[in-house]
C-alpha cells in the first residue's frame, strides 16, 4: 500500500476536537495513544457488538477510551487499568468534556495483571490490551476467561513498529508479540485477523461452544 493510501485510511473516519485534546494531553505526558485508524475500529467493534462491558487494559489519557465508549451501548460501561493515576485523571478530564457521565467509566489504578483477576467472569463483551507488550500473553489468558462467548480481545501494537513481521529483530517486546499472534493464530478457540491499521490492531473472536449455549 502506498504512503498516500495508507494515509487516506487512517484519516477516513476523522478526530473532533475532544480527541484531539486527550492526544494533545498523551504528548505531554508521554504516553502513545492508539491512532485514529485503530480508535475507528475500536469504535466500529464495540458497535457491532453491541457492547455493554468493555475492559481496557491501558487508560493512557482517554482517547482509545473515548473511542470505545462512543461505539458501546448508551448504557455500556467501560473498566479501564492503568498504573499512571496522573493519566487516569487526565482520561476523565477527556470524558467529561466529551459528555460522558460518571457512571460509564470505572477507573482502577494498578498493575493489570493484578487487577484483571478480580473481574468477574465471562461478564464482558470486548477487552483491549494496550499496555506492558511482554505482558501480552497473560493478558491474553485473562481476557479469554472474562470474555463471554462471542466476546472479541483487541491487542494494539501488534505489528509494533514494523519489527514483528521481521525475524532478525528479537528484542524481548517483539518477540512477545510475535509469540502472540502465533498463539492466537494456532488456537482452535478463537477466530483471529489482523489489521494493519495503525501500528497493527490484532483480534480474535472467542467462539461459541456447547457449554456456553
Amino acid at each position: 500500500m502506498k504512503p498516500g493510501s495508507w494515509s487516506y485510511a487512517e484519516e477516513f473516519v476523522t478526530e473532533d476536537e475532544v480527541l484531539v485534546e486527550a492526544r494533545a494531553r498523551a504528548t505531554e505526558v508521554g504516553v502513545t495513544p492508539i491512532g485514529s485508524g485503530g480508535g475507528a475500529a475500536l469504535r466500529f467493534l464495540a458497535s457491532v457488538l453491541e457492547a455493554r462491558a468493555v475492559v481496557e487494559i491501558g487508560t493512557g489519557t482517554g482517547v482509545s477510551g473515548l473511542w470505545l465508549l462512543r461505539g458501546m451501548r448508551a448504557d455500556g460501561v467501560l473498566t479501564t487499568v492503568d498504573i499512571e493515576t496522573e493519566h487516569q485523571r487526565l482520561a476523565r478530564q477527556s470524558f467529561t468534556e466529551a459528555g460522558i457521565a460518571n457512571q460509564r467509566v470505572r477507573t482502577i489504578s494498578g498493575a493489570a495483571l493484578d487487577v484483571l483477576p478480580r473481574l468477574t467472569d465471562g461478564h464482558y463483551d470486548l477487552v483491549f490490551a494496550d499496555g506492558d507488550k511482554a505482558e501480552y500473553s497473560a493478558y491474553l489468558k485473562e481476557a479469554l476467561r472474562l470474555l463471554r462467548p462471542g466476546g472479541v480481545v483487541a491487542f494494539d501494537n501488534a505489528l509494533w513498529h514494523d519489527r514483528v513481521a521481521d525475524p532478525a529483530q528479537r528484542d524481548e517486546e517483539t518477540v512477545a508479540i510475535r509469540d502472540l499472534g502465533r498463539e492466537i493464530a494456532e488456537r482452535d478457540d478463537l477466530v483471529p485477523v489482523l489489521l494493519p491499521v495503525g501500528d497493527g490492531l490484532l483480534l480474535a473472536k472467542k467462539v461459541w461452544s456447547p457449554d456456553s449455549e
